[in-house]
């Protein structure tokens, strides 16, 4: 095929809402940089809301989408293309309820989303289940796996451990988690775990350290029950945001790193513990095991018990340790933003001869 013109919105980049350190602006600056780097024969037109988009355009990127927030055009002037990491707020809606407003939008953004010609999602979990929402076959959705950045890696002996343990106050042995603590994180299991085996936690991610949120937020429920299941319980250190630096160095003093998840739509801090060498306890549930493959050690997420018993074979053996170290660099390997930009670009030279998913999908 002759060189792409592709249009790219960049406008969470732009936003205030902290999109431009948290997931999206994370996939967004990575793919950007990794089409330039390896796709550079195409041309590229990164714009925000308002800009007017080349009319010699071949397919427009709309790299985020939020079911109940209006972020696709309502009027489709080219061939589209969507990123939809995951759908776990129409998946599990007791735990992410839409309210009035956002049902509306939902089914509006439904629309927009069928009108497209392409959706890209980040595993082969969400790719099932983004087709059965949308009543559309798989083979019109691509799958492009996510990557690490390159500064997670495993570290040469030298006084970083000794700097992080000091700067951060920590012991020198610990379990680490790092993520959001919405429902679907199983934090409370993860909390209840941690107390059956008496060890420390540390958890590293914005809203575990958040003193000021809407508590009359469904959605915020699991940060309350956290919080007050930790409060003055030295065992767990909250340290919430930290610098990438820092947070390499924490993976590589980890005795292990533990992801218990109910679901996700792929799970880029297990890739991330794994390139730093860091042993990985995985839940066995939706996506995991295609990013942990046999380098992790799996548990039941619905099971404490499980999530103990875990946790402790890896914490207190060395060799299970070593072994699950090696294990999950390799397998990190199989990850690269190089990847997921030959699977983007895949994406978008079948979008330019499809039809829109809407010719081939039910009913809205």
């Amino acid at each position: 095929m002759t060189n792409l013109s592709v249009a790219i919105d960049i406008s969470p980049l732009k936003a205030s809402s902290g999109h431009k350190v948290r997931g999206v602006g994370f996939y967004i600056e990575n793919l950007k940089k990794a089409l330039l780097e390896h796709f550079p024969q195409n041309r590229y037109q990164f714009f925000t809301k308002g800009d007017t988009i080349e009319k010699s355009t071949d397919v427009v990127h709309y790299p985020y989408f939020e079911p109940f927030f209006l972020s696709l055009p309502i009027i489709k002037r080219y061939k589209t293309v969507v990123t939809v990491h995951d759908l776990t707020p129409i998946i599990f809606p007791k735990h992410f309820p839409s309210g009035i407003k956002g049902a509306l939008r939902w089914q509006m953004q439904k629309i927009s989303l069928l009108r497209s010609d392409g959706i890209i999602t980040d595993s082969y979990t969400s790719q099932e289940d983004i087709a059965g929402i949308l009543g559309i076959e798989k083979k019109q959705i691509s799958v492009a796996y996510l990557a690490a950045a390159e500064e997670f890696r495993k570290l040469q002996p030298g006084n970083w451990k000794q700097e992080i343990i000091k700067k951060y106050n920590l012991p020198e042995k610990f379990v680490l988690y790092v993520g959001d603590v919405t429902w679907n994180k199983n934090l409370p299991r993860l909390i209840e775990a941690i107390k059956e085996i008496n060890l420390t936690l540390v958890l590293v991610g914005r809203t575990i350290a958040e003193s000021s949120f809407d508590s009359t937020n469904p959605w915020n429920k699991d940060i309350l029950t956290v919080q007050k299941m930790i409060k003055g319980d030295k065992r767990f250190i909250r340290l919430g945001f930290i610098l990438p630096q820092d947070l390499v160095s924490l993976y590589n003093t980890a005795a292990v790193f533990v992801f218990p998840s109910i679901y996700e739509g792929f799970g880029l801090p297990i890739v991330e513990a794994m390139q730093s060498g860091c042993p990985v306890v995985l839940s066995e549930e939706s996506c995991l095991p295609e990013i942990g493959g046999k380098a992790v050690y799996y548990v039941n997420p619905h099971n404490t018990n499980s999530i103990a018993n875990g946790i402790g074979e890896v914490f207190f053996s060395g060799k299970l340790q070593k072994d699950l170290s090696e294990k999950g660099l390799t397998q990190a390997k199989k990850f690269s933003w190089k990847k997921t930009a030959e699977e983007t670009i895949k994406a978008y030279q079948r979008v330019i001869k499809s039809s829109s998913l809407k010719s081939s999908s039910n009913e809205v």
